[in-house]
């Protein structure tokens, strides 16, 4: 008996590491997929709109009165004007109905209300609250449209559409990871699972994502791998170890956030902005 219990325990420790790789492997084409996905409805949304994509939901404010938010946001607090939608899928619903698309395989969990607030699109209003018109935030960072600060002399400013060019990244979507977001202070945030990391549980407005404090963010960034899609359809995976950080501007103009880091830091593939 004492014989079949170890050949049991050692095909156990063979197995169970295996089956682990196996599941973040699919996890990781799941990713790809859903991230080329998002990038096919909304060059077919461009297609139908004048080869330009729709605006940034990742604002709060009105009128001349608004600024840059987190660019996990999938529906704004409000309309920045009767002109531009609060939500993503007031856009892209008929392109991408499946909301799943949406949402990174590897985070914690899936949003209990992910479909909901997308199928809702403007109208989205969670029924756990008395607040109307919630706002609701995802797992990937979304970039078109957007502006995010890098440094006193440049700014990250994501596609305005399939041919953007010149001074505009051609970096449409990515896996949230960052520092110091306002859920976790002091600590790295990913929807990837790595190291050390806890889960942060989603809210009424925000999906669940992966933690872990650190007081060294320069040095001491977990090892992750991560991935990024890009206006031209391809899907790049990139490590911790090749990104830069952009600052959550809070401005219009996309400069400096008036507190030091913001909302906190996201970082972005290098390849985004060389």
């Amino acid at each position: 008996m004492l014989v079949v219990i170890s050949i049991i325990s050692v095909l156990l420790g063979i197995l169970v590491p295996a089956v682990n790789l196996a599941k973040r492997q699919v996890r990781a084409v799941v990713g790809m997929h859903n991230q080329k996905e998002l990038v096919n409805g909304l060059n077919l949304f461009a297609m139908d709109n004048r080869d330009s994509y729709p605006d940034s939901v990742a604002t709060v404010g009105v009128n001349a009165n608004w600024n840059w938010q987190h660019p996990t946001k999938m529906t704004g607090d409000q309309a920045r004007s009767p002109q531009v939608h609060r939500s993503m899928s007031a856009y892209l619903n008929s392109y991408l109905p499946d909301a799943e698309v949406m949402s990174c395989p590897s985070a914690p969990k899936q949003h209990q209300y992910l479909q909901a607030a997308w199928d809702a699109g403007d109208d989205w209003d969670c029924p756990d609250t008395d607040v109307p018109a919630d706002p609701f935030g995802g797992t990937y960072c979304f970039y078109w449209n957007y502006t995010g600060y890098l440094s006193d002399t440049a700014r990250f400013r994501g596609p305005t559409g399939p041919a953007s060019m010149g001074r505009h990244s051609q970096l449409l979507v990515s896996d949230y990871f960052g520092y110091n977001y306002w859920r976790s202070p002091n600590a790295f945030g990913s929807c990837e699972k790595f190291s050390g990391a806890d889960a942060v549980p989603e809210t009424y407005l925000l999906s669940s994502y992966w933690s872990r404090e650190s007081d060294d963010p320069d040095n001491d960034k977990p090892e992750v791998t991560l991935r990024a899609a890009y206006t031209d359809g391809h899907v790049e995976t990139y490590s911790s170890d090749d990104v830069v950080p952009m600052r959550v501007s809070m401005r219009a103009d996309g400069g400096p956030p008036p507190y030091a880091d913001g909302p906190g830091i996201i970082f972005i593939p290098k390849t985004a902005v060389e």
